[in-house]
């Protein structure tokens, strides 16, 4: 029959010659024997030699059928990430695209049997399984089972293992396909992922995350790992952008091995050599991990700086993986993983999930960093708010510290001060601000400073308290809507005096003082508190103590007896105990400090910041002072200049008696003119000459400049002149008028600290 009738229609496509002709393939509908149309799709193929054409056709939905197993079977077999293996009825390999290399195995051959891959000791169970897999025709799913590695040496390989049966159109069995994945990996490094997530970036201390780091790669991900950092970073500063040679300026700040760390291989904490410039070197600096499948790639990436190896290339290291902590543009430092025990070398995945860790092990570098930056700044400004650690004064010797809470993690408005007095008095503060962080410290600085202005005012410890809680109340209403509530202190003010030994305090709501006398042992000081600073409405009592020389006195915060399960009375007798067996006549007070803290603390981290200032008092030897007593009459002035002339003669001070005569002269009149009887005068003897004039009156002398016609009004203008200093104190009846003179050291009383 003429093909022609056979044809019923062809879909042609464009002929590019133009000529019109039919094209070699295409489809076409033919007409079945029954009349009914069939769709084809056809090949035309001239025959050599011959003007004949042989033309092969099949139904269209065949053909693309086949077209599509065919461009599937061709796609598969060219995977390098997935290996597949046919097997014909005898369990005999006919087609595989298992090449050496592919998923880090041996290769296999067309003929051969599947124990040239599998090892030895999986290979008989992985032909029984492939044997019931012809034979059921049920699938076999995700068996691991190991295979050679090609790095050979006995080596192996964990693979997984899927199978099912090849048919005919039957239904006969002609065979086995099997797919080998490496979905073993897959799920370590799913594992790896999620314990990187749990374990990186839970610290704020940027040795501690670089720590936690390599911990997490060794040996889950390799044998041997280091992690080196900007040495800027380490300080919370940002590093310098790198390019080229040069130095890294980076330490090797953590490292880990799954044995001991290799002999004469970098140690952790050495600084990382100068670098020449390599192309690897500036794929890590543009932020690019770097794979190094073998140990010849390594040796020939230090190719011609042999002085590299020792530093950078295990012994036994075949394979490696690096990657850059790159956050934010900038290489805050590098992670590198080595292979020395682990058969598989590592693949791009590998790579690329370091890639990942590093990438998350960066930011949380860079937020320790910033941390540090901002913690340091936080920390050196509440040092800076802080006075001395140690001082020494005629009333008392002191020492003070200061622990921030969570082992220096964290700081807060706990606070110690030491003001000197006039009439060589001294006022010990201890103070506690609400809250933590920077409001915290600078609330701290600006209470700190306002009991240093109220002090030199000379106030009693009640009106005091009374000023500071007014401002603790201004500072609150200042605060932004809903945390007025979070401003507040407690605060302990306490004044003694080293001629009386007399101390008077008051407490706003803060922890009692305990104090150890040199005959009656150690105690917490009775005292009635008042509210804490900021609540206002309620007054502060003062309690008067007398401390004798030689005694101890402990001014503390709540961080320092505040436990576990204990409360704050339990910790006060404790507290009371250790100081008591502390203290000696001859232990350094910063000696017994520090033991309070170690007491305190044990191994842990205090969970509140603490303050102590612990003082030793001193007492002014009757000796060297004088006190006198006069009516309220003009005719006395001379009397009381006499008596501090022949005073002072007996103190070995005629060089100061002129002066001091006139000071006394002023203010003895002053007192009998505007004051009243009677008239207090008392001289006190240290590195300075203390002239007190005492009167019932509590009018507020003033200091003014008299014109040249007055007649009166200069007595306190020459004291001021004649004075290193002078001020007025208000008591609960009277005021005082005080004037200091410095005198040269050899004038000194022995036993008293100098200048």
């Amino acid at each position: 029959m003429p093909v022609a009738q056979l044809v019923e229609a062809v879909h042609r496509r464009p002929d590019p010659s133009g000529g019109g002709r039919v094209p070699v393939t295409g489809q076409a509908v033919l007409r079945h024997r029954s009349g009914r149309p069939v769709d084809v799709a056809y090949d035309a193929l001239r025959l050599d030699g011959s003007s004949e054409v042989l033309v092969l056709a099949a139904p269209v939905q065949f053909a693309s059928d086949w077209a599509q197993d065919t461009a599937f079977m061709s796609a598969f077999l060219a995977q390098d990430r997935i290996g597949i293996t046919l097997h014909d009825t005898d369990l005999s390999i006919t087609r595989t695209n298992l090449a050496p290399g592919t998923l880090g195995a041996e290769g296999a051959t067309v003929g051969g049997r599947l124990c040239e891959i599998v090892s030895p000791e999986d290979a008989d169970d992985a032909e029984a399984a492939l044997r019931r897999v012809l034979d059921t025709g049920e699938p076999l799913i995700d068996r691991e089972l190991r295979v050679r590695s090609r790095r050979g040496l006995g080596r192996q390989r964990a693979l997984s293992l899927s199978a099912f049966r090849l048919e005919d159109d039957k239904g006969r069995s002609t065979g086995v396909a099997a797919v080998f994945t490496d979905t073993a990996a897959r799920g370590r490094r799913q594992d790896l992922r999620h314990e990187a997530s749990a374990r990186i970036g839970g610290s704020l201390d940027v040795l501690r995350t670089a720590q936690d780091l390599v911990d997490v790669l060794v040996p889950a991900f390799g044998d041997l790992a280091w992690a080196s950092l900007a040495e800027p970073v380490l300080d919370g500063d940002e590093p310098p952008k790198l390019s080229g040679a040069g130095s890294w300026h980076m330490r090797r700040v953590a490292a880990a091995s799954a044995g001991p760390w290799p002999t004469g291989f970098g140690p952790p904490g050495v600084a990382d050599p100068p670098m020449p410039d390599l192309p690897v070197l500036r794929r890590v600096q543009r932020g690019e991990t770097v794979l190094v499948p073998d140990r010849a790639s390594a040796l020939a990436m230090a190719e011609d700086h042999s002085e590299l190896v020792p530093l950078l290339i295990p012994e036994h290291g075949h394979s490696a993986v690096s990657a850059p902590l790159f956050a934010r543009g900038l290489v805050l430092g590098a992670v590198a993983v080595w292979r020395t025990g682990h058969p598989e070398a590592f693949d791009q995945a590998d790579a690329d999930l370091l890639t990942e860790i590093a990438s998350r092990a960066a930011l949380s570098v860079d937020n320790a960093r910033r941390y540090t930056r901002e913690h340091r700044a936080a920390m050196a400004l509440q040092q800076r708010l802080l006075p001395r650690a140690t001082t020494d004064h005629a009333a008392a010797q002191t020492a003070g510290l200061y622990r921030p809470a969570g082992g220096g993690a964290d700081i807060a408005g706990d606070w110690f001060d030491v003001i000197p007095l006039p009439s060589l008095r001294v006022a010990f503060v201890i103070g506690d601000v609400v809250g933590h962080g920077l409001h915290a410290s600078a609330t701290m600085g600006r209470l700190r400073t306002a009991v240093q202005t109220l002090a030199d005012l000379e106030m009693e410890p009640d009106e005091l308290l009374t000023h500071v809680d007014d401002l603790v109340q201004q500072l609150a209403g200042e605060a932004p809507h809903g945390h007025q509530e979070a401003v507040g202190a407690t605060c302990l003010y306490a004044v003694y005096d080293p001629v009386t030994c007399r101390c008077a305090l008051a407490s706003a709501g803060h922890l009692p003082p305990v104090v150890v006398q040199p005959d009656t042992g150690a105690h917490a000081v009775e005292i009635s508190p008042g509210p804490p600073l900021g609540v206002g409405g309620m007054p502060f009592e003062v309690t008067e103590i007398v401390l004798p020389p030689g005694s101890v006195l402990a001014l503390y915060t709540d961080g320092l007896v505040e436990r576990d399960h204990d409360d704050l009375d339990a910790g006060i007798r404790r507290l009371t105990t250790d100081l008591g067996a502390l203290c000696r006549p001859d232990r350094p007070l910063d000696d017994i400090g520090r033991a309070l803290l170690a007491e305190a603390g044990g191994d842990t981290a205090p969970r509140d910041d603490i303050a102590l200032l612990v003082a030793r008092t001193r007492v002014i030897p009757p000796d060297n002072t004088a006190n006198w007593e006069f009516p309220a009459d003009p005719t006395i002035v001379a009397d009381a200049r006499r008596a501090v002339t022949r005073q002072l003669s007996a103190w070995g001070l005629e060089d100061v008696a002129f002066t001091t005569e006139l000071v006394v002269s002023e203010l003895v009149t002053n007192a009998i003119r505007y004051g009243g009887a009677p008239v207090g005068l008392r001289l006190i003897r240290d590195k300075t000459l203390v002239c007190e004039v005492s009167d019932p009156s509590n009018t507020q002398p003033r200091l003014r400049r008299a014109k040249t016609t007055d007649e009166g009004g200069r007595g306190l203008f020459l004291v001021a002149q004649l004075a290193a200093r002078w001020g007025c104190r208000y008591g609960r009846s009277g005021k005082t008028i005080w004037a200091e003179q410095p005198l040269a050291p050899a004038t000194t009383p022995a036993g008293f600290p100098e200048a």
